[in-house]
């Protein structure tokens, strides 16, 4: 180990299911961040502007690309031919390159980016605002998750229930067809409901809404850029405007407004697989400490996604331990700390289509260690 500890024995990333549902341990580990970072690479640690760019300008040629041909060629198909195969498959392809869009924008805001806090700032802001994202007020939020993660008291997103907690009504869509309208229902309207209503966030005495700068979710030195998130919203919502008075309704919603529905849900679908699993502890405040908290995290596999997306589907646990390596790092980064992380590191290869199903079958609730032992320790279950 980095730090001259105990090497622990790296598991395979080739699990069967019923070891990759297994309980991973919840107690203090043996190494510490220092260890970790000691084990990485010095230079995954690097940021570069050029290679920065390279990625969102590719995404931006490539996003450009799909909508010149909508634009220009599906017209000139027969109309079963564009109704049914190439606007559907422009909608997929390019809501996947715009979601790498946002995650270089999510990059940004962990500055991650370049080393100037300014430029991070100025390309995230244009990029998530593109995609109607509040910059800042995500920024700050996103951040707290991070600073809080598997805190059942202080976390901020996709927090579970304790079971004393689940609404009545919960038993009546624990079945096949009631979990798929109720994974339909997060998928489409979970993003616009959490920045706007703060759904499945953490509780806050007051309206907590990343539109409004007074929400308890900010403090009063973050209050003006929440402004700031505020204006980039309503300026593109004014350019949406406007190219649908100039172009249709319809061609806004086809070339724009499908997209973004397919980069909300994979926003939604890869936090929600990131931080929800049966194998993952979560912790109240009297248990919890930053790097069991950090931990609380598995990598998943979503196949040539994963390069799309920027690897954050399957370098997450090292985002959370290390939020500044750049994306095209992080890989190199995983594998360095994999040894050390031994059981700690969690990897799931269920494709996401299948674990977001038995995810939303398993994960329910969370209730305390059934042995009574491990005080303040909470594992997901399913028995209403």
């Amino acid at each position: 180990m980095g730090a001259g500890g105990r090497i622990l024995v790296t598991p395979s990333s080739k699990k069967s299911e019923p070891d990759a549902l297994k309980r991973g341990p919840c107690e203090k580990p043996p190494f510490t961040v220092r260890d970790l970072k000691k084990a990485i690479p010095q230079h995954c640690f690097k940021r570069s502007i050029p290679r920065s760019f390279s990625y969102l300008l590719t995404d931006i040629i490539v996003a450009s690309c799909f909508y010149y041909v909508a634009s220009n060629y599906f017209s000139l198909l027969p109309q079963p031919l564009s109704n049914y195969l190439a606007w559907p498959l422009y909608w997929i392809c390019q809501g996947c390159v715009l979601t790498g869009v946002w995650v270089i924008g999510h990059e940004c805001g962990h500055h991650a980016f370049s080393d100037y806090r300014w430029l991070d700032d100025t390309v995230g802001f244009i990029s998530h605002s593109f995609l109607l994202v509040p910059y800042f007020s995500w920024k700050y939020s996103h951040r707290r998750h991070h600073s809080n993660n598997g805190n059942l008291d202080k976390d901020e997103a996709f927090v579970p229930k304790q079971k004393s907690a689940v609404q009545w009504y919960v038993k009546y869509f624990n079945n096949p067809l009631g979990r798929i309208v109720v994974l339909t229902f997060q998928f489409v309207l979970g993003w616009p409901l959490y920045v706007t209503f703060n759904v499945s966030g953490r509780p806050y005495e007051g309206f907590a809404c990343h539109f409004f700068p007074n929400s308890p979710i900010f403090n009063d030195s973050e209050r003006l850029q929440i402004y700031i998130s505020d204006a980039g919203i309503l300026a593109v919502c004014y350019g949406l405007y406007r190219y649908a008075a100039s172009q249709g309704m319809a061609s806004m919603i086809y070339h724009y407004g499908i997209p973004l529905l397919i980069v909300n849900f994979f926003l939604v679908l890869i936090t929600y697989l990131q931080h929800t699993h049966p194998a993952l502890p979560k912790y109240d405040s009297s248990e919890w400490d930053w790097i069991r908290g950090a931990l609380v995290t598995i990598d998943r596999d979503y196949g040539i996604l994963n390069k799309v997306f920027h690897h954050i589907t399957d370098t997450h646990v090292a985002h959370h331990l290390f939020s500044t390596i750049p994306h095209y790092n992080a890989t190199e980064a995983t594998k360095a700390i994999k040894p050390i992380l031994g059981d700690y590191y969690q990897f799931d290869g269920t494709p996401w289509y299948v674990a977001m199903y038995r995810e939303a079958k398993e994960c329910l609730y969370v209730e305390p260690d059934s042995e009574g032992e491990k005080k303040g320790v909470y594992w997901f279950n399913n028995k209403l």
